[in-house]
C-alpha cells in the first residue's frame, strides 16, 4: 500500500492486468501506451474501481525524450517510483526472413530493447532502496521462434539486460528481474495471424492453451514485494 507503479503498455494484455492487480494491492498506478487512447481510459477506469490513482500516459516508448517525460510526469503526480514495469513491445509475424524489412527490425529493436533501457535509466535516479525494476521477457527469448525472429532477438537481449542490470543496481538496494511467458492471449498476438493459426494459438503447451494475462500478472506483484 502507498507505493507507486510505472507500467510500459499498460493499455491491455498483461499491462492492465499487471496494473489492477497493483492496485488491487494498495498501489497507485502510472501506464504508458502508444496510441490506443480507449484502451487505456478501460485500463484507468479499473485501476481507478480498485480505488487508486492512475496516470495514462501517451507515448512512444522509443523515443528517450517520452521515456524522460513518463517518468518526470509520474513522480510529478504521485511523488515516487517504487516499481517499474518495462512491458510495451512490438511483435510482427514474419515466415520469410527475406520479408523481415530494415524498417521492421529497427522498430522491434527500438520499442523492445532501447525503451527498456531508456526507461530503466530515467527511472533509476528515482527509486529508493526496495524498489522494483521487471521486465517482461519471453519464452521466445530462450527457445527462439522461427516467425519471430527479431522479437526473439530482442527478448533475449532483454533477459541478458535483466540479468547485468540486477547486477549494477543491487548495491543499490534495487531488484531486477523478468518474467519470461509462454503464449499468453493479448492484443499483440492474434493482430497479425490467420484465423486458422489463431484457433491454434498456444496448443502446443503442456496446457494445451494460451495463457490469460490474469494468470501471469501475480508474478509482477510478486516480484514487486519487498
Amino acid at each position: 500500500a502507498g507505493k507507486v507503479a510505472l507500467i510500459t503498455g499498460g493499455d491491455s494484455g498483461i499491462g492492465r492486468a499487471v496494473a489492477v492487480l497493483f492496485a488491487r494491492e494498495g498501489a497507485d498506478v502510472a501506464i504508458a501506451y502508444l496510441s490506443e487512447d480507449r484502451d487505456a481510459n478501460t485500463t484507468k477506469q479499473a485501476v481507478e474501481a480498485e480505488g487508486r490513482r492512475c496516470l495514462a500516459l501517451r507515448g512512444d516508448v522509443s523515443k528517450r525524450a517520452f521515456c524522460r517525460k513518463a517518468v518526470e510526469q509520474t513522480v510529478k503526480a504521485f511523488g515516487r517510483i517504487d516499481a517499474l514495469v518495462n512491458n510495451a513491445a512490438f511483435q510482427v509475424h514474419s515466415a520469410d526472413f527475406a520479408d523481415l524489412t530494415e524498417q521492421h527490425f529497427d522498430t522491434t529493436l527500438k520499442t523492445n530493447l532501447y525503451g527498456y533501457f531508456h526507461m530503466a535509466q530515467e527511472a533509476v535516479p528515482h527509486m529508493k532502496p526496495g524498489s522494483a525494476i521487471i521486465n517482461t521477457g519471453s519464452v521466445t527469448g530462450i527457445e527462439g521462434s522461427k516467425d519471430l525472429i527479431d522479437y526473439s532477438m530482442t527478448k533475449g537481449g532483454i533477459h541478458a539486460f535483466t540479468r547485468a542490470l540486477s547486477g549494477n543496481l543491487i548495491g543499490r538496494g534495487i531488484r531486477v528481474n523478468a518474467v519470461a511467458p509462454g503464449p499468453v492471449w493479448t492484443p499483440l498476438n492474434p493482430s497479425d495471424k490467420e484465423a486458422e493459426d489463431v484457433s491454434r494459438f498456444g496448443a502446443k503447451t503442456p496446457m494445451k492453451r494460451p495463457a490469460q494475462p490474469e494468470e501471469i500478472a501475480p508474478a509482477y506483484v510478486f516480484l514487486a514485494s519487498p
